[in-house]
């Protein structure tokens, strides 16, 4: 009898991990001997909301290209399933296949801007075409998941942000990679116990209605809880009647307190969380309580948090699930967004002509322009050292009282970038976030941030897009 499959990718089977014209551009590549050195850049032409971008996915991206080998049986299914069209060589080329060229990236938790490169890929043809999938897939979702993050953080203004959306990902890798974005970025921790043991992750959670459910009684479901675990009890409170739950809770804190521990919090999971959590604090004040925090969750995203922040509820953190994992483009209050995803791309933008000499390309279709060349990112602080502007130029072009921020990763083949902790991500996203003035971090409505092409570029691609 077949046996269900869990359906996981193992790491052996990664290089597969390509759209079939990846494989039909390189064969052509191989069959007409073009290996001429080309750079390809990764960015974003607009946001699905605000106006910055968290980028995040840097290290898995290295970590896949530094790995990447075709298995030997792999390699026998694809000349098995596809006919004809991989013979001649070509498979022979991709058994002995290892990336050869240079990688140029901004570090995880850099703020960009739309058209600005955000990895730079240049070597042989073949080996940076092949990579445009896995890169843009990781790329694509964790800045998006990053960013929604950085949203919800900034405008918590130091409250508790969760990720606990595991259960709502799109996918298992989703869940764990969503989980580290949202670290990265500033979120407190996650209730996906595997991403605490994978990235070092805080793992945080208290209970299920289920668990109160099963019990006779909600006191004696939260007697028990507190007595497993009385350093760390967090109440659900709303199971049946919340204000009820607080002061069932309440009767739980008095007897944590009489053993000498104390009640952590509560958290209400349904109903209008405001005026709920109003007359929460009311209580639980009233009873002596006024260290226990109160968290709340149920389908929360950086709108409800600003607006709640706004009425001034009496909110210490937040639990966000599947706005937060599915990088959702929607405001609740407004009714307005779309797709709920990030439209980042892959584009060749310079060739290496037979004579050493950088060859632009562009696309000229009217409504997606392609600024030619390999390109750095130069940033421009003001006087307090926030970030001021950005200059767009040619990859060797300096710019005067500027930072270049693509910063070389991996060399002839070589990883040459000692990648930080997470945790030291995380500080330096924050860092990041705090030097942007605060017009540009506005949930709405906010500012466009001032990227400009240098004069050499700006000529250089007009003069393109002319002809």
């Amino acid at each position: 009898m077949p046996q269900p499959k869990l359906g996981l990718i193992t790491p052996n089977e990664l290089a597969l991990f390509l759209d079939y014209y990846e494989l039909t551009s390189a064969k052509t590549d191989f069959d007409y001997d073009n290996h001429a050195v080309v750079t390809q850049e990764y960015f974003v032409r607009r946001l699905p909301f605000g106006s910055y971008l968290v980028a995040t996915g840097l290290e898995q991206v290295i970590a896949f290209i530094m790995n990447l080998r075709f298995e030997e049986k792999d390699l026998g299914w694809l000349e098995a399933t596809s006919g004809p069209d991989f013979r001649n060589g070509f498979l022979d080329y991709l058994m002995n296949f290892k990336f050869s060229g240079d990688i140029h990236a901004v570090p995880e938790g850099t703020i960009v801007f739309p058209n600005e490169p955000i990895i730079n890929v240049t070597g042989p043809t073949i080996e940076v075409q092949i990579l445009e999938t896995y890169l843009l897939n990781v790329m694509n979702f964790q800045s998006l998941v990053a960013t929604k993050t950085a949203r919800m953080v900034d405008i918590a203004d130091q409250r508790t942000i969760v990720d606990f959306g595991a259960r709502r990902a799109h996918g298992r890798d989703a869940a764990i990679l969503a989980a580290r974005a949202a670290y990265l970025a500033g979120a407190t921790g996650t209730s996906l116990v595997l991403a605490g043991k994978k990235w070092g992750i805080p793992y945080i959670g208290t209970m299920p209605h289920a668990f109160i459910m099963n019990r006779p009684t909600e006191l004696e479901a939260f007697r028990e809880y507190s007595k497993s675990f009385p350093h760390n009890t967090i109440l659900l409170v709303d199971t049946y009647d919340s204000l009820e739950g607080v002061r069932n809770a309440i009767i739980i804190g008095k007897e944590l307190r009489d053993q000498g521990y104390r009640l952590q919090g509560i958290r209400l999971d349904s109903g209008d969380l405001v005026p709920l959590s109003f007359e929460a604090r009311k209580i639980l004040d009233k009873a002596g309580f006024e260290d226990v925090k109160i968290f709340v969750s149920s389908d929360l995203d950086e709108y409800r948090i600003e607006e709640m922040i706004r009425e001034k509820a009496p909110i210490d953190g937040f639990g966000v699930g599947t706005r937060l994992v599915t990088g959702a483009n929607f405001n609740p209050i407004t009714r307005e967004g779309g797709v709920s995803a990030l439209p980042g791309v892959y584009k060749l933008v310079e060739r290496i002509g037979k004579d050493g000499h950088a060859i632009p390309k562009t696309k000229l279709s009217a409504d997606k322009i392609l600024v030619p060349y390999r390109k750095q990112i130069n940033r421009l602080l003001d006087d307090d050292s926030l970030f001021n502007r950005d200059v767009i130029s040619r990859w060797d072009e300096p710019i005067a009282d500027a930072e270049p921020i693509l910063i070389p990763i991996i060399e002839q083949g070589r990883l040459t970038y000692n990648f930080p902790t997470l945790k030291e991500s995380r500080a330096y996203c924050t860092q990041q976030i705090n030097r942007l003035p605060k017009p540009y971090r506005l949930l709405s409505d906010s500012p466009i941030y001032p990227v400009k092409l240098s004069p050499k570029l700006e000529q250089a691609s007009a003069s393109l897009h002319s002809e």
